[in-house]
């Protein structure tokens, strides 16, 4: 189906809905849009935010008795430290394909690319990278955040091909 054909379907398929909407009657279900999501895990930010805290501890030395601080406000900064640790070990990132866009999600908040803004994607043994147009390039990798890139090497090149994005899968 045309992307030109989906657009009217959609727009006749909110015209319905909001007639349905006055007669009292439910909406017809929009069809599904297949997303095809691939998490990783963040280890990396955790554990410098880990030893980071220990080695505040160990500089501060808060056992001593010269400790010049608050002690309950040095153990307070100690316990936001561990707490962000987890915060960052527990949001995994993500890359979600679909039909037409891949998204992910950066510092800066969510970020979704469509065909027209990729210029090219690679995939190498434990990286995948997707050049932009636009901006700046998107690297996913196995040693980083533990991406599944077998799985999405294949899914990405099958987006390649369906939206007519150049695709490049490099060996060793």
């Amino acid at each position: 189906m045309s992307r030109s054909w989906e657009r009217m379907v959609e727009k006749n398929q909110k015209q319905i809905n909001a007639r349905r909407k006055k007669e009292g009657k439910g909406k017809i279900a929009a069809p599904a849009q297949q997303v095809e999501r691939f998490k990783g895990r963040s280890y990396i930010v955790p554990i410098l935010l880990v030893l980071l805290m220990v080695f505040f501890v160990t500089v501060s030395q808060p056992w001593s008795d010269d400790f010049g601080q608050n002690r309950s406000l040095f153990w307070v900064t100690v316990g936001c430290y561990f707490l962000l640790s987890i915060f960052y070990y527990l949001r995994r990132p993500f890359l979600s394909v679909s039909k037409d866009t891949l998204e992910t999600r950066r510092f800066s908040g969510y970020k979704r690319l469509k065909p027209t803004e990729i210029r090219k994607i690679t995939v190498q043994p434990g990286f995948v990278m997707i050049e932009t147009v636009k901006g700046t390039n998107w690297v996913f990798s196995k040693l980083m955040n533990l991406y599944p890139i077998g799985t999405m090497g294949e899914r990405l090149q099958a987006f390649a091909t369906v939206n007519h994005v150049e695709f490049e899968k490099k060996s060793k």
